[in-house]
């Protein structure tokens, strides 16, 4: 198998391994005959890997349908699925066919098929095991040839764990599993997606292709993405229509640095901002004593952490931090640019001993004044209390217990 040229015929760009893996699974299991689970996030092509099971099968003569899943109206799941009768339902004028008979003898890829009433996921396991089903609306059994391709962008056993996707669908389904990485996980490929993308909306709009230096494509890698390719094509060709021009004999392409690519990179959405709340309510709140004793206690321990790990930093008892390594960037094609990585040293300094802050030292004492109240003075029971030796206890009593 010659897998650039099923790249090319697919219009899948990219050389990472766990890609070429998954490419290489969905061709072993095209002959098979085998119900197939795609799973990836959205975004990642996954219908191309269904198209490519389907067309190195042996039923790529025979129809190829896409139902999404998610987009099925709940109350007519079954009827888009299986058909139903005349009279069966109110708006049922007439007898209709379901896609499982519409796509007899060929393949049916049902994405996001998490979102499948469970009603609807036991009359799939049925079509799957026995190739039966009935209409809605009929009591005769109808049969089917239909090979299934499923995909999902969650993760399905933890749906089953939650009783919200049937164990005996997901392991009939999950024989054959193909995992799509996500962009984040095929850095290297970013940018060839990057250029793929500029030079097909350049060509069509006559405008000047977009092209990256180093230092611009290390901020391209280091986003996540979380779109995938869908979210890297729409920003691609949102920036080439915002920064590009008309191509004249002069100008053909246009270089960005990161500087000027940065401004125009998403950002990630859904962060909580802190604000101060200044309503009428606003006010300090309210603690009992054993709550109290809870956060002083909380804090003295905190305290006591961080003296110890001054102490090991003392000590130079921390780990060297390893050498930085340039990365490179990765790229295809007859592109090239002058690194213009900065080389980074790293500079190790003593850190200069710091005193406790005064509240922290304040709450430490109302700890020890707090235990010696309970023990009545008894050092020694205060000491165990705050799990220190009776001489630690003894070096941070508060000033009114020093003269007792």
């Amino acid at each position: 198998m010659d897998l650039q040229a099923l790249k090319n015929k697919y219009d899948i760009i990219g050389n990472d391994p766990a890609l070429n893996e998954a490419l290489e699974t969905a061709v072993k299991f095209a002959p098979t005959g085998l119900s197939v689970l795609i799973q990836g996030e959205s975004g990642v092509g996954k219908e191309s890997f269904a198209r490519i099971i389907h067309q190195y099968g042996s039923r790529r003569q025979n129809s190829f349908f896409v139902v999404n899943c998610g987009a099925l109206p709940k109350e007519l799941v079954n009827s888009e699925l299986f058909g139903h009768v005349k009279g069966s339902f109110t708006g049922a004028v007439e007898n209709r066919k379901g896609y499982f008979e519409e796509a007899d003898g060929g393949t049916l890829f049902l994405d996001e098929i998490a979102e499948l009433p469970l009603e609807s996921q036991a009359l799939l396991l049925r079509v799957l095991q026995s190739g039966e089903y009935r209409k809605v609306g009929s009591n005769k059994v109808e049969h089917t040839d239909v090979r299934v391709v499923a995909a999902t962008n969650v993760h399905l056993y933890e749906a089953v764990k939650r009783g919200k996707f049937r164990e005996d669908l997901y392991f009939r389904l999950s024989a054959a599993q193909i995992r799509i990485p996500p962009l984040r996980e095929r850095k290297s490929d970013i940018y060839l997606l990057f250029r793929k993308f500029t030079s097909d909306f350049s060509e069509v709009n006559g405008m000047c292709k977009i092209s990256l230096r180093p230092d611009a494509i290390r901020l391209l890698e280091q986003y996540r993405w979380p779109g995938n390719i869908r979210q890297l094509q729409g920003f691609t060709q949102s920036l080439t229509a915002q920064l590009s021009q008309k191509v004249t004999p002069t100008l053909q392409r246009i270089e960005l640095s990161a500087a000027e690519l940065e401004p125009f990179m998403p950002k990630e959405e859904g962060e909580p901002i802190p604000m101060l709340y200044e309503g009428p309510q606003a006010q300090a709140p309210s603690f009992s004593a054993d709550e109290r004793q809870a956060i002083f206690k909380a804090i003295f321990d905190l305290k006591q952490e961080v003296d110890a790990l001054k102490a090991r930093i003392d000590r130079r008892e921390l780990p060297a931090p390893p050498a930085p390594v340039e990365e490179e960037a990765e790229w295809q094609g007859q592109e090239e640019f002058p690194s213009d990585r900065p080389i980074v040293r790293v500079e190790h300094h003593e850190m200069p001993e710091e005193e406790p802050s005064l509240s922290v030292r304040r709450s430490e004492e109302e700890l020890i004044r707090q235990a010696l109240e309970k023990y009545h003075g008894n050092r020694k029971k205060a000491a165990e209390e705050l799990g220190m030796s009776e001489r630690t206890l003894y070096r941070k009593l508060p000033p009114e217990y020093r003269k007792k």
